[in-house]
């Protein structure tokens, strides 16, 4: 899979979470590390390869804010042997006697001789009496522990364990930064694709870098060495819809043109693509265009969207009443809810159409 393969080896590989990585550099410059972090948000947003660098960070021998990743800890941390890292997954071990373990672990100095970090992943999963074992030792940590939290779901977590802890919230990707990071993969793999092609995959991934990073190894490995990957392959092995047919498909509502917004959906189902992310797309585009009628400045930062695109979703914000498009972006937003439960998947899209066109 590429994204182990190019999976972050120090704090200047992380993508879209400065704030974070300043933060924990300027800790290891200072020397005041924290004894317990929180690292927080959705999923392939860079949590726990972040984590792991800052791991191998702490008990590097060069004893700078970048790993070396020559020296000894440094090679078993990539390596995925460190004695002095301890990755455990809270989805699989969920209980108190796990939590028990890890505290009598916790007591025992690093074999190396420095720190020793405990990375819970999936943390929100512990039980209630695990977490309760837990807080015991962030309490009262060992001076040689930092334990590193990592979670989709910090609401979750007893308040008592997130008053001991530095929380840190990871920003979702936009699709320049992912774009970015696609191209340089593929330049690096030799990979031959097109533009629009990377351009397809940033969407579909949602903020989620982790996910587009998946999505290129499945595109390449289904298509031929020598051939160029385009827009429309993409398209057809995820199962995606075109990003032209959103604003074809906002013409029709405009237009009250049913029956093109009807055929449009069929077109899109018969294709086999999955209308449920088809949907969720058409609301951010949707939204999109809202925030391009409010700011279209902003728009572009958080985005990643160009100017040309910019200019786009704001002159069809010029055509459509803000009232309006908030009716569709709440009626598709429904829609979409109610693709998984239907008979037939394109009826509430089609219900949804005749309702904002009538």
């Amino acid at each position: 899979m590429l994204y182990r393969k190019y999976r972050p080896q120090k704090f200047s590989e992380i993508v879209g979470q400065e704030h974070v990585v300043k933060t924990l550099q300027g800790a290891l410059e200072s020397g005041r590390v924290g004894h317990a972090y929180l690292f927080t948000g959705s999923r392939g947003t860079g949590k726990t390869s972040l984590a792991r660098v800052f791991a191998k960070t702490l008990n590097c021998i060069k004893k700078d804010s970048e790993p070396c990743n020559e020296c000894p800890f440094c090679l078993a941390a990539n390596q995925g042997i460190s004695l002095d890292l301890i990755e455990i997954d809270a989805a699989s071990r969920t209980g108190v006697d796990d939590i028990r373990e890890l505290n009598d672990s916790a007591m025992v100095a690093a074999p190396g001789g420095g720190y020793k970090i405990f990375l819970i992943d999936e943390v929100h999963m512990l039980s209630k009496s695990a977490f309760n074992a837990l807080l015991k030792t962030l309490e009262e940590p060992p001076k040689h522990v930092v334990f590193i939290l990592a979670t989709t779901e910090p609401h979750k977590i007893l308040p008592t364990v997130l008053s001991r802890v530095q929380r840190f919230d990871f920003k979702r990707l936009n699709q320049e930064q992912i774009s970015e990071k696609l191209k340089m993969m593929a330049r690096k793999e030799g990979i031959k694709i097109s533009g629009d092609a990377v351009k397809t995959i940033a969407m579909s991934a949602d903020g989620a870098l982790r996910d587009a990073e998946v999505a290129l190894s499945k595109v390449q490995a289904s298509v031929q060495s020598a051939e160029e990957i385009t827009a429309e392959s993409v398209q057809e092995i995820l199962g995606l819809a075109s990003y032209r047919y959103y604003p074809e498909f906002v013409g029709y509502l405009l237009n009250n043109d049913r029956v093109g917004a009807m055929d449009l959906i069929q077109k899109i189902y018969i294709s086999g693509t999955d209308l449920e992310n088809f949907t969720g797309n058409l609301v951010e585009y949707m939204r999109n265009i809202l925030m391009a009628k409010i700011n279209p400045a902003g728009l572009a930062s958080v985005s990643g969207m160009n100017d040309e695109e910019t200019r786009n979703m704001s002159a069809l914000g010029q055509n459509l009443d803000s009232q309006r498009l908030i009716k569709m972006i709440v009626s598709f937003s429904n829609a979409r809810n109610e693709i998984k439960h239907s008979p037939v998947p394109q009826l509430p899209l089609e219900l949804t159409v005749i309702e904002l066109t009538t």
